[in-house]
């Protein structure tokens, strides 16, 4: 009869001081391959112990598929020939480190946003007024795949005060993030269309649409937009612009290029238009230019914008507004769908655009960007450079073009830069295909600057620029 000591076993229960010796006895092949084990009550009472702590012991043991039972004649030892010896583990492998993102003195490049800026305070005073005030199961329930209803309504406000955009909030689909939503649009609009973009544009949005296993057409510009030939020639049936404030190079499409579009998409059952109006809320200079949207009278406009520009990046939150015959396909096709932002998001979000604080904000920061921007032209036309540039786009949004009289190519300047401790890009950098003259033509970013340091980066600039050699 096996018999094991249950002294000094500590915390441990009976039953799981018992399953231990047992399995650490098969392991050791002290107990063989079909060797039976003494009944429950025979062996409890051997022990000493309950039947109900051998019973325990026994169905862990079977669970695990160290035992097996016989119905009427008992427990058995598994046959585990197969880990004769235990399996040596494999060779520790540590993950792969991802690189530490590299941080520059200054940034031209990437979006983000002031942390002094953003009204913390507010936010968290409306966090506070909806987890207290909202009701508890509506908080913690799934939102359904367009988003709450007050998030829709306050954007749809929104829209009509200050883009002219009169929609019904049905139409509104809310998402975490512009990227999210445009695998959206490409499952409800089909896989099977070619997919047009602007050739120089948002390289990132080719490999999105590349990822999701769509052709993708990069079709040229002119100073007007994507040429309308081109388009044409390339078969494509989806077109995504950013009519309002092209990136890179700041074009603004003139309203014939518009309707030439919007006839062009009339043309085809499966042709449709994406607006993307990423920075709308950031035209410095005049009225916003109206949506190619608000113009569009036969429902082939799906626009689409972000929190995160006027926000913060870390707000993955953007919208489509759909034709309101795709929102039935929508939701018969994609309805399954669990909304991707949290309710309690949405509902401070929805507060905070409600209740006037967006608007006060966008305020705040177009006064707080213009001032950066101000500051930068300033020192750039005080800077050595200043007779060596030529500056396009200042007013339409977040960043501007400057051209630069210089005898350094792209790269070298872009080396230099580096040296600097400086991120810059040219506008070279976005086209897909070959650069059509666009060499030495800075993308130049400022909402990431820091006032105080304007002076020393544009110091920092006019040496990259158009000094010889590298900085040691």
């Amino acid at each position: 009869m096996l018999t094991y000591s249950f002294e000094n076993i500590d915390a441990e229960s009976m039953y799981e001081h018992l399953y231990r010796c047992i399995k650490q006895d098969i392991l050791q092949k002290k107990l063989k391959s079909g060797e039976k084990l003494p009944s429950k009550r025979a062996f409890a009472k051997n022990l000493g112990v309950s039947t109900i702590t051998v019973e325990s012991a026994y169905a862990q043991l079977v669970a695990e598929g160290y035992l097996y039972t016989l119905p009427k004649r008992g427990y058995y030892v598994c046959d585990l020939e197969r880990e004769e010896t235990p399996a040596s583990p494999p060779p520790a492998r540590s993950l792969p480190k991802q690189p530490p993102k590299r941080t520059y003195w200054a940034d031209f490049v990437g979006s983000s946003v002031a942390r002094e800026m953003f009204p913390f305070s507010v936010w968290v005073k409306l966090l506070r007024d909806v987890t207290a005030g909202e009701d508890e199961t509506a908080l913690l329930t799934d939102t359904s795949a367009g988003g709450i209803r007050q998030l829709r309504q306050a954007i749809a406000d929104h829209l009509y005060q200050f883009r002219g955009m009169t929609i019904d909030p049905e139409q509104i689909v809310v998402g975490a993030g512009t990227e999210y939503l445009y695998s959206v649009l490409i499952q409800l609009l089909g896989r099977s269309h070619g997919y047009a973009v602007e050739d120089p544009g948002y390289l990132r949005l080719t490999k999105i649409y590349e990822k999701n296993d769509v052709k993708v057409c990069h079709i040229p510009m002119d100073p007007s937009g994507i040429i309308p030939e081109k388009l044409e020639e390339s078969g494509a049936e989806i077109l995504h612009i950013t009519p309002s404030h092209h990136f890179p190079t700041g074009v603004v499409m003139p309203v014939s290029r518009r309707y030439e579009f919007l006839s062009w998409a009339s043309k085809g059952e499966d042709r449709y238009i994406i607006e993307d109006d990423y920075d709308c809320e950031f035209r410095l200079a005049g009225r916003p230019i109206p949506t190619l949207q608000s113009i569009d009278v036969m429902e082939k406009v799906i626009y689409i914008n972000t929190f995160s520009k006027s926000l913060a990046p870390a707000f993955r939150i953007s919208y489509l507004v759909l034709p309101k015959h795709l929102v039935t396909r929508f939701y018969e096709t994609l309805g399954f769908y669990s909304g991707t932002v949290s309710c309690l998001e949405q509902m401070t979000l929805a507060r905070f655009i409600s209740q006037g604080y967006f608007e006060k904000h966008i305020n705040r920061m177009r006064n707080h960007y213009r001032t950066l921007r101000d500051k930068l032209l300033s020192e750039i036309a005080r800077s050595p450079l200043g007779g060596k540039v030529l500056i396009r786009g200042e007013d339409a949004g977040l960043h501007f073009l400057m051209q630069v009289d210089t005898p350094k190519t792209d790269q070298e300047i872009l080396r230099d830069a580096e040296a600097e401790d400086l991120r810059l890009s040219f506008v070279s950098q976005y086209y897909y295909k070959e650069p059509v003259g666009h060499t030495r033509v800075l993308v130049m970013n400022y909402s990431g600057l820091e006032e105080e340091k304007i002076p020393e980066a544009v110091a920092r600039l006019s040496r990259a620029v158009l000094e010889s050699g590298r900085k040691a």
